[in-house]
């Protein structure tokens, strides 16, 4: 199951890339927002972290002008690795070497088909593991502190 959610200045590309998910027959789960009256990113973004970090959902992909402000939103949230990306090799290592587990994307700032490879590069990487589990337990671990 992913989590999607977005601002409103984000909602035009969230619902290009639920036909994405929809697709690729993926599970989704929208936590807003629905409109595109303007409204506050954290509330979503937080939302859909909190869903990531309880298992309710495996990862998550958010949506804002920037990505920036909704990553950070998340980012607050104990077990998030929300990395923001702008083209497909970023969004790949985010994967690989951070095991990011939500992504963010600036609808101002890429286009739906870029937004796509984005995406799709992003769900089709897995983690390396091995030498980055050290790097993203020490990561944890500034959580606990």
């Amino acid at each position: 199951m992913i989590a999607v959610a977005s601002d409103h200045a984000g909602l035009p590309l969230k619902l290009e890339i639920i036909k994405l998910l929809e697709e690729r027959g993926l599970e989704y789960r929208d936590y807003g927002t629905y409109t595109t009256e303007s409204c506050d990113y954290p509330q979503f973004g937080e939302a859909a972290a909190r869903a990531v970090a309880s298992g309710e959902c495996d990862r998550g992909l958010l949506f804002c002008g920037t990505g920036i402000g909704i990553s950070l939103s998340a980012n607050k949230v104990r077990g998030i690795r929300c990395a923001v990306c702008s083209e497909p090799y970023s969004a790949r290592m985010s994967r690989l070497h951070n095991n990011a587990n939500m992504l963010a994307l600036g609808a101002r700032v890429v286009g739906t088909d870029l937004a796509r490879m984005i995406v799709e590069t992003w769900l089709d990487a897995e983690f390396e593991g091995g030498r980055h589990s050290r790097r993203v337990d020490m990561i944890t671990a500034m959580e606990e502190k």
